[in-house]
């Protein structure tokens, strides 16, 4: 019973703290649907079953940050920093960005559906494998990006290099290749930038760069442990477009 109390008041926290960052979703929902579209709420016990996995989801997945993702990430960091290998820390940073970005959801879901298009466009093949083929090759295109993001970003932080210039560099290129990119892709391309910074990667890359900027003397966690997140969203649309022209032509 003890243990039941101390796990729920450990909980209540971040199950409030979902709730509140929920309501103005289902508020929004339930005043257009009612006052705007003058509705009932279709399958409304669904919907309701549904807002609990979803708060209770939430909640879970905070605690998990707050309680493994981001200490392990912060403590290999300092791990890496104080056993002086670069070679291990820059392959690490890598792996654990192309890791990351290969396993998330929003990635999966955007990749299928960017598939189902350009076959409906009839700018790949219509079959199963064709389609399989273009998703798995976009995935890898933007996991190979962020692993190299989180490369260049760790890179960054070790040599102490500014990081308005390799924004500002980034997006010159991407300008120079969106003309020359087939129109099909571009859309995609920018979008894949958001849809890598998500739910798995995120913690992770900013656990990494905040525990290795505080482990290194001379960096800041506040200036030089952030901006990994900024690289991650900006390589994915060089890749894509990359790809873009490589499959699509």
């Amino acid at each position: 019973m003890q243990t039941f109390l101390t796990f729920f008041q450990m909980m209540l926290r971040p199950l409030l703290s979902a709730l509140r960052d929920l309501a103005p979703i289902l508020i929004v929902i339930i005043v257009f649907q009612t006052l705007v579209l003058q509705q009932h709420i279709p399958n409304f016990g669904n919907m309701v079953a549904g807002f609990i996995c979803v708060l209770v989801g939430l909640t879970l997945f905070v605690q998990g940050l707050e309680s493994a993702l981001f200490p392990i990430g912060e403590s290999l960091a300092r791990a890496f920093a104080y056993k002086g290998s670069l070679v291990w820390l820059l392959l690490f940073a890598f792996l654990l960005g192309f890791g990351t970005t290969i396993a998330e959801p929003a990635l999966i879901a955007i990749a299928s559906k960017a598939a189902d298009i350009a076959a409906d466009a009839a700018l790949i093949g219509t079959d199963l494998a064709a389609k399989d083929a273009y998703a798995d090759g976009l995935r890898i295109s933007v996991a190979v990006s962020v692993g190299l993001a989180i490369f260049i970003g760790v890179l960054r932080i070790l040599r102490g290099w500014p990081l308005p210039w390799l924004i500002l560099g980034g997006y010159f290129l991407i300008e120079i290749m969106t003309p020359f990119a087939p129109s099909e892709i571009i859309g995609i391309a920018y979008d894949s930038g958001g849809v890598t910074t998500s739910t798995i990667t995120v913690p992770l890359v900013t656990a990494l760069g905040v525990g290795l900027a505080s482990s290194i003397k001379g960096r800041s966690p506040v200036l030089d442990g952030f901006g990994l997140i900024a690289l991650a969203s900006l390589f994915p649309i060089i890749f894509v477009m990359a790809y873009g022209m490589w499959v699509i032509g």
